[in-house]
């Protein structure tokens, strides 16, 4: 499964950061990182769209779930069969959100090993493709002052303050008191917001202690994911509630 993985993920990865590092000027390895992170974005493109369009049609479903909730709160089963007939009315599976998130998984993980040993060493290197030029090792500057291969608390904020800004995006108007279902919805708007400024300070905290290079395309992913939202929610402004 290992070397599956490696074959599959890590080692496609790995020589197109190598080959993105030969070509820019300078081989600058900041400027490899985000190319090669913009070439994952646009393969995944068309899962991440799918997740983010899941996502905010179940979240503008929400009043109409919590008053299915509320109408068969004591008969589960009747309550389970109204939910499948409404994802089913509503042409919403409940599961569209995550899968696409799940498929993107193992190349977050690649991407993570990929940087790790691609910038602290030259072991790794032993993997490059033989019609690909392999360097002695890759500078992990960048910019002439950065250093990837290290912690870089300016990244982590500013990844931080990135996955605030998508977050914010994702919360819906919390509805009028006097609507079925309000107050469960209130209690779920409570519970986005509460996220909205955890998840940030999660990534800050995270980003401290991973390599520069794996926080800048955590950086670069964030951002554009925020930019596929815009354009989505701009498509279909009746949606665009927060």
């Amino acid at each position: 499964m290992s070397e599956l993985f490696h074959i599959i993920f890590y080692q496609p990865i790995l020589n197109l950061l190598v080959f993105f590092y030969n070509i820019v000027p300078g081989n600058d390895i900041g400027v490899a990182i985000v190319v090669l992170t913009v070439l994952i974005r646009l393969i995944l493109y068309p899962l991440n769209q799918q997740s983010i369009k899941s996502q905010k049609a179940l979240k503008e479903m929400q009043p109409k779930i919590d008053e299915l909730k509320t109408k068969y709160a004591n008969d589960k089963t009747d309550q389970g069969r109204a939910m499948m007939a409404l994802y089913k009315a509503e042409k919403v599976n409940p599961f569209s959100s995550c899968l696409p998130l799940l498929i993107q998984f193992p190349f977050l993980i690649a991407v993570y090993y990929v940087f790790r040993d691609g910038l602290t060493g030259t072991k790794a290197l032993e993997l490059v493709y033989s019609f690909i030029s392999r360097p002695e090792s890759l500078d992990p500057i960048t910019l002439g002052f950065f250093d990837l291969s290290k912690p870089s608390i300016v990244l982590a904020v500013l990844a931080g303050a990135a996955q605030f800004w998508q977050a914010k995006m994702m919360i819906t108007a919390r509805p009028p008191q006097n609507m079925p279902g309000a107050k469960d919805e209130d209690m779920m708007a409570v519970m986005n917001k509460q996220m909205v400024y955890f998840m940030p300070v999660l990534t800050i905290f995270i980003g401290i202690t991973f390599p520069g290079g794996l926080t800048l395309y955590w950086l670069i992913t964030t951002l554009l994911t925020g930019l596929q939202q815009l354009y989505i929610f701009k498509k279909t402004p009746q949606i665009n509630k927060f």
